[in-house]
């Protein structure tokens, strides 16, 4: 029952950190935001650097609310499961490192590819998709919030033209 509860608080602190990381930050970060595109988007994608070099530091924010949704949910899944949620936090850590890492480099080889695709995980060589093309490819870590993250940007579209045309302000 312990690894039972070890496994489940893993997986379901994996599948809510992302779910809110997807449609509560990175879905409308593209439409509203500034500094997501501009530099995660961009070769560089250091929000670290690009807050040094430009001295701008504020960046950092846009980083930081990358990272909050899976802060938000540790309080949660550690007082049922504090190994459970180590993991999941280790493991959404590695995967950050390896979905971004450069896919020239080191190809997934296919074998975990095959694996990733059972398990809808992102692999780099579908997060590199997403950083060729922003409307696409969207779940950091699970390929299955893809279809309803396009839905969303599409209705946060619509409502950043109205505020703009209602308000002039966006």
């Amino acid at each position: 029952m312990a690894n039972f509860k070890v496994f489940l608080v893993f997986v379901l602190f994996l599948l809510s950190a992302d779910f809110i990381a997807t449609f509560f930050y990175h879905v409308p970060e593209h439409i509203f935001g500034k500094y997501h595109a501009l530099i995660h988007h961009s070769p560089n994608r250091s929000f670290i650097y690009y807050a040094l070099v430009q001295k701008k530091p504020r960046v950092l924010l846009s980083g930081f609310m990358a990272f909050l949704p899976y802060c938000i949910f540790i309080p949660v899944f550690w007082a049922i499961s504090p190994i459970g949620t180590l993991l999941g936090v280790a493991i959404a850590g590695v995967h950050v490192c390896w979905r971004h890492q450069p896919i020239r480099a080191q190809k997934t080889p296919v074998f975990l590819q095959k694996i990733c695709e059972v398990l809808y995980i992102t692999t780099p060589e579908r997060h590199w998709k997403h950083h060729q093309n922003y409307r696409v490819a969207y779940g950091d870590i699970f390929t299955f919030y893809d279809q309803p993250a396009q839905k969303w940007y599409k209705i946060l579209v619509q409502v950043k033209k109205k505020c703009r045309s209602y308000f002039n302000l966006i």
